[in-house]
């Protein structure tokens, strides 16, 4: 029987989940009071890989000279870069909408609020309904004293759509946001300094991999001060002065043309009234599920950033696809072994399951391959040798735990190491896999063969 179901919020877990709710024979209603798409489509993953792609490419063009490439005369255009980032944009927002069309799902232009469980206002609209999917996402979270403006102080949107590429940009933490825009805007043309609260470049990642990222930003001359705190700025004639402390309170200062705060993300429900609807929001600022994706309110469902960590794009779609199944009557659930996280980086970093160290806090005996690209002949011929695969493994039973990877697309590699976790795969089942060559891989198949000192292209001493 077909329910009435309102999605509000159309980034990639609303438009996901009303996309297949309206597969399984559902009434679909989207309430989106901006772009289709969300953040992601908008003024997330999509615009940041897009502009991501241009400094890499500048990047490469400048190392062309190596492979007897001559370049001359290169500059950039920022207005046609953004301009054609836009268009990237709005070919795959254009497509959810044709997409909506296709399948009939009525499109509601506005914001949403609650007046009951079963009843979202929406202007002077009511809607009635069976059923509510609440998907508003998350936006940037701001730090006291560095309020977005988006001229002198950007977030993360800002940093998007810049009319110029900044002389030095101050970058507030080294999470993969900062890092991310960081390394892009050094890319295009910047001095770039990064202030990080922490003791390192991107807190929670695999040690290994951080000390390649970090060498890279040491390599690219982008500065890094860690364990500091951003206070304040102020405007200095043509520059702006920023101050941070150190953690004994200690204050410097230093000049720059350009702020970019990205210390996170906050889950938003402003508006929303939730109270109405009985629901609550827990101490993280999110709204608690079950494995369903239903909250305490039977027939109302939670997906994306605002049901939790990780706050990821493609989690959320996996959620908005299992809310959309058990809302048509389907035995569905969230259970996944694992959420692979990828940074656009560079060199790129990438990973799935648990690394070494959370393994060994977990008790478990664990045995480890690693595999550098520096002996990889397709990584050779991209000159992006520069990092490696590392695979955590079951000593005892020999299935895939988590894996790491830094260097060249391995945000493309990072899909077969969560198949072969999802699947229970051990070390020797990727190993004995035939493996394309000359791929990258190829790298991926030698790390699984690490584990039990038989990679072939790398010398390993014996155990014991």
């Amino acid at each position: 029987m077909s329910r009435k179901v309102v999605v509000i919020g159309a980034g990639p877990a609303g438009y996901v989940c009303a996309i297949r709710l309206a597969q399984l024979g559902q009434d679909v209603t989207v309430v989106e009071k901006g772009e289709l798409g969300g953040t992601c489509l908008n003024v997330g993953c999509i615009p940041s890989k897009a502009l991501i792609a241009a400094g890499a490419l500048m990047e490469k063009v400048k190392k062309a000279s190596t492979m007897g490439i001559t370049v001359q005369d290169m500059s950039l255009d920022v207005d046609t870069l953004v301009g054609w980032k836009e268009g990237v944009v709005k070919r795959l927002t254009g497509g959810i909408g044709g997409l909506f069309k296709q399948h009939g799902i009525k499109h509601v232009v506005g914001e949403a609020s609650f007046i009951s469980p079963t009843q979202i206002q929406v202007g002077s609209e009511t809607i009635n309904c069976d059923d509510v999917v609440i998907a508003t996402g998350s936006i940037p979270t701001e730090i006291p004293g560095f309020a977005f403006d988006e001229k002198n102080v950007w977030s993360s949107t800002g940093a998007l759509a810049p009319d110029r590429i900044p002389g030095h940009i101050v970058v507030i933490g080294g999470g993969y946001i900062g890092l991310e825009l960081g390394m892009m805007y050094h890319k295009l043309g910047s001095q770039v300094t990064v202030l990080e609260a922490t003791g390192g470049a991107l807190p929670g990642q695999d040690a290994d991999c951080i000390k390649i990222i970090e060498r890279s930003m040491k390599k690219a001359k982008i500065k890094m001060h860690t364990n500091v705190f951003a206070k304040s700025w102020s405007e200095k004639g043509d520059a702006l002065e920023i101050s941070y402390a150190d953690k004994d309170g200690n204050l410097t200062s230093l000049d720059c043309d350009q702020i970019l705060c990205t210390v996170g993300r906050r889950p938003f429900t402003e508006g929303l009234n939730i109270e109405k609807a009985g629901l609550s929001l827990n101490k993280f600022g999110h709204i608690d599920t079950d494995k369903q994706m239903r909250t305490s309110v039977p027939n109302i469902y939670c997906i994306g950033d605002i049901a939790g960590q990780p706050m990821l794009a493609h989690k959320g779609s996996k959620e908005g696809l299992v809310a959309a199944g058990v809302i048509a009557g389907q035995n569905e659930e969230y259970d996944v072994k694992s959420v692979p996280a990828v940074i656009f980086t560079s060199p790129e970093m990438a990973a799935v399951g648990i690394n070494e160290a959370e393994a060994k806090e977990a008790g478990i005996e664990v045995a480890v391959g690693k595999f550098p690209f520096a002996a990889s002949g397709r990584a050779m011929s991209l000159m992006e040798t520069e990092g490696f695969v590392k695979i955590v493994a079951d000593a005892k039973t020999d299935e895939v735990l988590g894996v790491q990877m830094v260097g060249p697309e391995v945000t493309e590699l990072i899909a077969e190491a969560a198949l072969a976790i999802e699947l229970g795969a051990t070390t020797e089942d990727i190993g004995r896999t035939i493996h394309a060559h000359p791929t990258l891989p190829e790298a991926m198949m030698e790390a699984a063969e690490a584990v039990h000192n038989m990679a072939v292209h790398i010398y390993q001493k014996p155990k014991g």
